[in-house]
């Protein structure tokens, strides 16, 4: 029993001595005092090898190639897979045309044709049916939480309703409407008479001789107002064009809805006047007009009985 405890002891005690001579190995290779990013590696490999739970070079490779393990009923079909890169694509395409369309901003008059691409093979993806009767509508948009290819679309979308581009390009985004190339025609027109005259440097004669071209384009722009067919390129074109007529080149001309208001303005401000003046005017006519007492007829008998007491 004493012989069994001794080497017991015995096998500890050599455990322990092998345990401390690996510690001061590793602290010898690598310093405590400065472990740099080559000395965090090789303590790393010198304690990954011994350790049971990490085994990189067998389990990275099996998660790697997790994917595969999937039965084949919960895997995306080739058809929606060749979708999806269609989709890819085209929304890089998109964006790509977004960005220099930023300023001066020419969203609806540059992207429309991108957009509608893009616009396209989202139906295709969310509605329409492949080959065998193949859906993507649940493989690519609602298989998880976060439903990135549904938000990507979403986020274009709301750049696009929030531009009001639709009233600018056609149902089937393939062109401009004619109201839209209509005032852009206009607006190249008084550009063109703005970029004569700067040239002379005469800012009086620019005043003069653009004024029927830039008063045009502002009554355009406000009957498109009106008909609610004005986009966001329009609009900052036209806030552009105001500020170059306005404080570049100091242009002014009077506004036709400006007489009505100082008409009405000067009507009101003349009111109290002409209150007053009607009201002295009639009590003056009130006062003129005098009543006269009415006088007592004469009566032969009333004169007789003044005749016996005189």
């Amino acid at each position: 029993m004493f012989i069994v405890q001794v080497g017991a002891l015995l096998i500890a005690l050599i455990y322990y001595a092998n345990a401390q001579t690996s510690v001061v190995a590793v602290n010898t290779t690598i310093p405590g005092s400065e472990l740099s990013a080559n000395g965090l590696r090789q303590l790393a490999a010198a304690v990954v090898p011994q350790s049971p739970v990490f085994h990189p070079s067998l389990r990275s490779q099996f998660s790697l190639n997790l994917l595969s393990a999937f039965p084949e009923d919960l895997e995306v079909s080739d058809y929606c897979v060749a979708l999806l890169a269609i989709f890819g694509q085209r929304y890089s395409t998109y964006v790509n045309c977004l960005v220099p369309a930023a300023r001066p901003v020419k969203v609806c008059q540059n992207c429309y044709g991108t957009y509608g691409n893009l616009m396209e093979i989202y139906k295709n993806i969310s509605d329409q049916m492949g080959p065998g009767n193949v859906s993507c509508r649940d493989s690519l948009l609602r298989s998880d939480r976060l439903m990135l290819v549904f938000l990507l679309y979403s986020n274009l979308e709301d750049i696009w309703t929030a531009s009001e581009c639709n009233r600018c390009v056609s149902l089937t985004h393939h062109s401009l409407t004619n109201d839209t190339l209509y005032f852009m025609a206009t607006l190249n027109q008084s550009l063109s008479c703005f970029e004569k005259y700067q040239k002379q440097g005469n800012h009086s004669e620019l005043c003069t001789e653009c004024k029927a071209t830039y008063r045009g384009l502002n009554e355009l722009y406000s009957r498109m107002e009106k008909n609610h067919t004005l986009c966001i390129d329009i609009e900052d074109s036209m806030n552009m064009t105001r500020i170059l007529w306005s404080k570049k080149f100091n242009c002014s001309f009077p506004r036709a809805e400006t007489v009505p208001v100082i008409a009405v303005s000067s009507f009101m401000l003349f009111l109290p006047i002409i209150f007053y003046l009607s009201s002295f005017l009639h009590s003056e006519q009130k006062k003129r007009k005098l009543i006269h007492p009415k006088r007592a007829k004469s009566n032969p008998s009333f004169i007789n009985i003044q005749d016996k007491f005189s």
